[in-house]
């Protein structure tokens, strides 16, 4: 029975790992291991996992940074202590349906020269209830080239061939967003892509969100930074890829944030009326 490893980098997502372990526990695929790196998180996040572990017959193994590194680091080490043939990354503020592990295996074993593996996901607000869908890869899926050219095709819950992952080269310890992305890119020039057309993952849009709302204008600009290595890679002009610049988010992003973005605003509000505050009070001083 193949191994599935699931790959959580952790930084300060306390409040949601429940929800997110939970649901590896509730599995219809029983062979699974965890493989959890947190990135010194200031909360209780190692103990919420230790307990997880405790009361878990499954693998869990937990490691934690020296120091705070990032995403890319902290990612690629989760993957030096993987040990399953297929593994795919779940963020810790998110969670799984009941059969994403069992379809990404069957679908493996069904295509043994895809290295990597994409689906759709549910868009959820921050108390994870499902607000919307992605719709059916169906239509798209047949004109499908490369990540390159059509950005965002690979989306969570992704899985990927562990022997495809060693021949890359590993992830970019420097990156701190769009990290995903780069590694499908990279992944995509060890076998063909393959694609799961149902919806196996919640995507839940949170205040601790690296690349949503406040954070989305960083994670597009780390996105053109790993099209770029990747066109250095493979030999290819960037400025060929410069229209990538252009892409907007789809509908499904666009309604999340629709949804969240008064909340964003009024939390920016009173962030900056402190620091204006703040700062009058440092004049009258002087």
């Amino acid at each position: 029975m193949i191994l599935f490893s699931v790959l959580i980098a952790n930084y300060n997502n306390a409040k949601f790992l429940s929800e997110c372990l939970t649901s590896i526990k509730k599995q219809t695929y029983s062979n699974w291991e965890i493989i959890f790196v947190d990135d010194c998180s200031k909360d209780n996040s190692i103990e919420i996992v230790e307990n997880f572990s405790k009361n878990s017959a499954n693998l869990v193994k937990i490691y934690k940074n020296d120091t705070n590194h990032g995403c890319g680091y902290t990612k690629k080490r989760c993957m030096e202590y993987a040990n399953g043939q297929i593994c795919g990354y779940l963020d810790p503020d998110d969670a799984l349906a009941d059969d994403a592990i069992e379809l990404m295996v069957k679908a493996h074993e069904k295509n043994p020269l895809a290295s990597v593996i994409g689906s759709r996901r549910f868009f959820c607000n921050d108390k994870l209830k499902v607000v919307d869908v992605a719709p059916s890869l169906a239509p798209r899926i047949k004109n499908f080239k490369s990540q390159l050219e059509t950005p965002f095709y690979i989306t969570h819950f992704a899985s990927f061939k562990k022997e495809a992952y060693d021949k890359t080269g590993g992830l970019d310890p420097y990156m701190k967003r769009a990290v995903d992305q780069d590694l499908y890119l990279k992944l995509e020039e060890q076998g063909c892509v393959d694609f799961v057309d149902k919806p196996l993952y919640y995507y839940r849009n949170s205040s601790n969100s690296i690349s949503l709302n406040k954070n989305y204008y960083k994670a597009t600009a780390w996105h053109v930074y790993a099209v770029v290595e990747t066109c250095k890679r493979r030999r290819v002009s960037f400025d060929d890829y410069c229209y990538l610049l252009k892409q907007k988010k789809n509908k499904q992003e666009r309604f999340v944030d629709f949804i969240t973005h008064p909340l964003t605003l009024l939390k920016s509000f009173i962030i900056r009326k402190r620091h204006i505050n703040a700062y009058k009070k440092e004049s009258r001083r002087k």
